[in-house]
């Protein structure tokens, strides 16, 4: 099993040297086991392509046997935990801003206020991709991420989903912009009578930008962005001097919303909010406790 593990470390880290560092081994050394597993199978299961090792046929199969028993194993640890009263240990959660924002505040309180105070837990702040390749790579235990219902997202091999909330995504633009177009607060749009304004929109290297992009795209035309930030704050601020219209989301709304029109699309736009555990994972105490608080958040919100 140690082998096989090595075999799925290398198919998410892709080099020899990164699977080494995060297996604490050297670099032979996991070449030494790798070669010895291919030695063991009869197949060949790697094959070298520039600077990185791909997996074979026979090596994407037995990582996928591999994510099957480790989460087996992640299973029965958890079990055995559990059993014993495991209370407590330390936790690390990546989680995209909004979400850190919104839900994060509650779940630390129901810590504080928990009878079983063990756990320890670190919060690093991380857009979906990023959390999802720390939480494959080990590096943090849960990982909440988000997909919008124009741009899905793929469950990672050897990962559980744990869903959330929805919430819908606004048009938000300044009240006397929609006046001038005759709108009601909360009014329903269509978004492609927006086509000639100025847009606001998250910066390219995100989801949320391509949101925006396959939005606009879905109505007939491309958004002129006239602004790029990362922040959905910064695109609120914008929108309340009415610097041009944004698509945003719920959570991502400031507290203080009198300065902004919001309207949902008439073709409606959501975005799904989950957390993702390797598999086997939730069963731990800690971690399985880390989830309820995340879904008393989400259940307030």
């Amino acid at each position: 099993m140690r082998r096989v593990r090595l075999l799925r470390d290398l198919s998410v880290h892709r080099t020899v040297a990164a699977t080494a560092e995060a297996a604490h081994l050297t670099g032979p050394a996991v070449s030494q086991q790798l070669a010895a597993l291919e030695k063991e199978v009869g197949m060949q299961l790697l094959v070298k392509q520039g600077r990185t090792l791909h997996l074979t046929a026979a090596g994407s199969l037995l990582v996928d046997h591999a994510e099957v028993i480790l989460g087996g194993m992640a299973a029965a640890e958890a079990d055995l935990e559990a059993l014993r009263g495991g209370r407590g240990g330390l936790i690390r959660i990546a989680i995209f801003p909004s979400a850190a924002r919104t839900l994060m505040p509650a779940v630390w309180r129901g810590l504080r206020d928990d009878s079983a105070r063990g756990v320890d837990l670190r919060l690093r702040e991380s857009e979906p991709d990023d959390a999802t390749q720390a939480l494959r790579e080990r590096h943090v235990d849960i990982a909440v991420v988000h997909a919008y219902t124009l741009l899905p997202r793929d469950l990672p091999s050897g990962c559980e989903l744990h869903r959330l909330l929805e919430e819908p995504v606004h048009l938000a633009m300044h009240p006397q912009r929609a006046s001038r177009h005759g709108l009601a607060p909360g009014q329903d749009v269509d978004l492609a009578h927006f086509a000639d304004h100025d847009w606001l929109m998250p910066g390219p290297e995100s989801s949320c930008h391509e949101m925006t992009q396959r939005a606009c795209g879905a109505a007939g035309f491309v958004p002129r962005a006239v602004a790029l930030a990362t922040d959905f704050s910064v695109l609120a601020a914008l929108v309340a001097v009415d610097a041009g219209v944004a698509l945003i989301p719920d959570m991502a709304l400031p507290a203080d919303t009198t300065q902004l029109s919001l309207h949902q699309l008439t073709e409606p736009l959501t975005r799904r909010i989950y957390a993702l555990t390797s598999t086997g994972a939730a069963g731990q105490p800690h971690i399985h406790r880390i989830l309820e608080h995340l879904s008393r958040a989400a259940a307030e919100c």
